[in-house]
């Protein structure tokens, strides 16, 4: 059994410990809320409960986890890879806004302790295939833009799936896009932000969940690719993958991509 604890007990959180105590080779084991309440118990949908934990020493003593999922707060991040590190736990982070100097900090020491690690920008099945798809229809379009939808309690923009996508637009075209400079802005900002050529727009409703729209612009032609999550669900297969997955590896794997056959 895969013995598995999550960062957070809110909607995210509490969807991933149901479905991973639903597998067969699985098992939630406990929590970490460094933020909020951190005594008494976390009851899953199964009936059975897990303890919830101020600290990530705690939770990796009394709840002894092989993998910790994570997807709360971009900040508290390096806190928990170093500690997570020290206990030989491996980590499945989807949190948005990591930065690049965490991910190499990560990879170095998955690879010093021969620990293996995932990290995805979006575990939909479908969103990695819609970054898939992008790259290659940036090597025939000269420009393209983003515009991303999510919910109103989203904390950050662009979001990481939108940055993620346009940087792998711009590595598989090997120069940046050519994108539209207004002459006259009469609102600062409305082209979006920027980057590679890329503009980004991001959307904050509510009623969404997870949106991103890829939009190719060619002589005559326009190409459009969307994917939705309607729900938080569609993110569970990824989650399940990427815990199996991480107890086979050594390394630090950054894109789900990777685990699905598409690199």
């Amino acid at each position: 059994m895969i013995r598995v604890a999550v960062c957070g007990s809110g909607q995210m959180g509490s969807l991933v410990l149901d479905t991973v105590d639903a597998q067969e080779d699985m098992q939630a084991v406990g929590v970490l809320e460094p933020v909020g309440t951190h005594e008494g118990e976390h009851r899953l949908a199964s009936g059975a409960t897990v303890g919830v934990h101020a600290t990530p020493e705690e939770l990796f003593a009394a709840a002894r986890p092989d993998v910790v999922v994570d997807f709360t707060n971009a900040a508290f991040t390096p806190t928990l890879v170093a500690a997570a590190t020290a206990a030989g736990v491996r980590l499945v982070v989807g949190t948005s806004g990591v930065t690049d100097d965490t991910i190499e900090v990560w990879r170095k020491s998955c690879a010093d302790a021969g620990l293996g690690g995932v990290y995805a920008a979006n575990f939909a099945i479908g969103a990695v295939l819609l970054m898939h798809m992008s790259t290659i229809a940036s090597k025939f379009f000269d420009s393209a833009e983003i515009i991303e939808l999510h919910h109103d309690r989203k904390v950050d923009s662009p979001s990481g799936t939108a940055l993620s996508t346009a940087r792998l637009m711009r590595e598989a075209r090997g120069r940046d896009f050519e994108a539209n400079e207004p002459s006259l802005e009469h609102l600062e900002g409305a082209r979006g932000a920027q980057t590679g050529g890329v503009p980004i727009h991001s959307v904050r409703l509510r009623g969404f969940v997870a949106s991103q729209e890829v939009v190719f612009g060619g002589q005559g032609q326009t190409l459009s690719l969307r994917h939705d999550s309607t729900g938080r669900d569609s993110f569970m297969p990824g989650v399940v993958l990427a815990v199996r997955e991480v107890m086979q590896r050594a390394e630090l794997v950054v894109g789900l991509d990777a685990l699905v056959g598409l690199r």
